[in-house]
């Protein structure tokens, strides 16, 4: 009985075995066994372990970095260099406050009229001096034409007027002959008459005639100095110096202006724009703009920038300009002119000062600057963009503490 129930435990606790092995225990044994890398190597007996054990427990040393170093070596390298480039940086000046501008005239006439012909289209490059559209001209036709005959007119009249001058010139000469005549014979009957030897109706006869004389002449000369005023005083001068005649020329040239005033021409080379505004047909008053007209030759670039960045731009300094429009593209160009005074100054409303301000407001000036045209350049634009670059030629130099600090020059 006791070996029997010795061989029943014994065989209950091996059917227990493989139930243990599923244990959590026992499977993180088996995973571990499976990762390890040298798994179906054989271990190492301790017969062999008494001559590499050394070996392998001695430690190794970590190597040095060169990183910490290096870094504090270059960085007075780079202090040096950046400060280089500092104070020998700053003679361009740069800003992207600048625009395109160009000569834009309105065309206009000066006559009034009712439009003939047009002859350009909208944004058509035109040549100085093309025509761009007509009037009707009959009426200042007609309007030369009878000025002309009124130059005519008082060119005839004037001469006439010198014609009859010079006959009543004559006509005084001959009532001064007969003034002198009967003069003479007034003394001789007066001698007669005291002697009693002329009656007195002869007498009276020649005394009569003598005043008659001497009233003919008195109104003859009269006449001719009224002619002679008509002739401006001076009779003998030509009529083209008279200023009757001086004025109906005039009027004359003013007519024929009028008339080539009904042609209008390009008073620039460039581009029109704005022109289906005009059509034939449409009456157009004096002094109406028909349509505009930007020139293509004079180019200029109107900038603003700050005041702060004016301190070494001067007319006539070499200019760099590029268009955001034109990527790759550069212009060259030169300061023409700096304003006097602030952008703000020719506002409607300039800002008042006077009590002070608590916020400083840096300025901006206007400044122009003229464009170098390049034939293989593409058209600059009225109004675009650009980047302008302006070298001064005064880099920036060592800042101002360290002037003072040194003694240097502007400390």
């Amino acid at each position: 009985m006791d070996g029997t129930g010795t061989d029943d435990n014994i065989r209950r606790l091996t059917r227990r075995m493989p139930e243990s092995s599923d244990r959590p225990g026992t499977v993180a044994t088996r995973s571990e066994s499976k990762a390890r890398p040298d798994d179906g190597k054989p271990e190492a007996r301790p017969s062999d372990g008494p001559e590499q054990a050394p070996a392998a427990a001695r430690p190794t040393k970590p190597k040095k970095s060169l990183r910490r170093p290096l870094m504090f070596a270059l960085l007075p390298v780079a202090l040096v260099v950046g400060g280089y480039f500092y104070v020998t940086g700053g003679a361009v000046m740069s800003t992207d406050n600048a625009y395109v501008q160009a000569d834009m005239v309105g065309l206009s006439t000066d006559v009034s009229g009712i439009v003939r012909e047009v002859l350009v289209k909208d944004n058509q490059t035109v040549a100085k001096g093309d025509i761009l559209f007509k009037l009707e001209d009959l009426p200042f036709q007609l309007s030369l034409q009878r000025a002309e005959a009124q130059l005519g007119n008082t060119r005839n009249d004037l001469l006439a007027l010198q014609a009859s001058y010079r006959n009543m010139q004559t006509q005084v000469e001959q009532a001064k002959t007969d003034v002198d005549f009967n003069a003479v014979n007034f003394k001789r009957q007066q001698q007669l008459i005291a002697n009693n030897f002329t009656p007195q109706a002869s007498f009276d006869a020649v005394r009569n005639t003598l005043q008659g004389a001497q009233q003919k002449l008195a109104s003859l000369t009269q006449q001719l100095a009224g002619v002679a005023a008509n002739l401006n005083g001076n009779p003998d001068a030509p009529v083209e110096d008279h200023p009757r005649y001086k004025d109906s020329l005039a009027s004359r040239d003013e007519a024929a202006r009028q008339l080539s005033h009904t042609i209008v021409r390009a008073p620039f080379a460039g581009t029109v724009t704005n022109v289906p505004s005009l059509q034939p047909g449409q009456y157009l008053a004096a002094a109406t703009t028909a349509f505009n007209i930007i020139s293509s030759d004079h180019v200029w670039v109107q900038s603003s920038p700050k005041e702060t960045e004016l301190t070494y731009v001067k007319p006539g300094q070499p200019a760099v300009i590029e268009v955001d429009s034109y990527p790759g593209y550069q212009w060259t160009g030169t300061v023409e002119s700096i304003s006097p005074a602030s952008a703000s100054s020719f506002s409607l409303l300039p800002a008042e000062n006077s009590s002070g301000n608590w916020v400083k407001v840096v300025q901006r000036i206007p400044m122009r600057v003229r464009v170098e045209k390049v034939p293989d350049n593409p058209p600059l634009r009225v109004g675009m963009s650009v980047g302008l670059s302006i070298d001064t030629g005064r880099p920036r130099g060592f800042p101002h503490f360290l002037k003072a600090l040194f003694g240097g020059p502007g400390a």
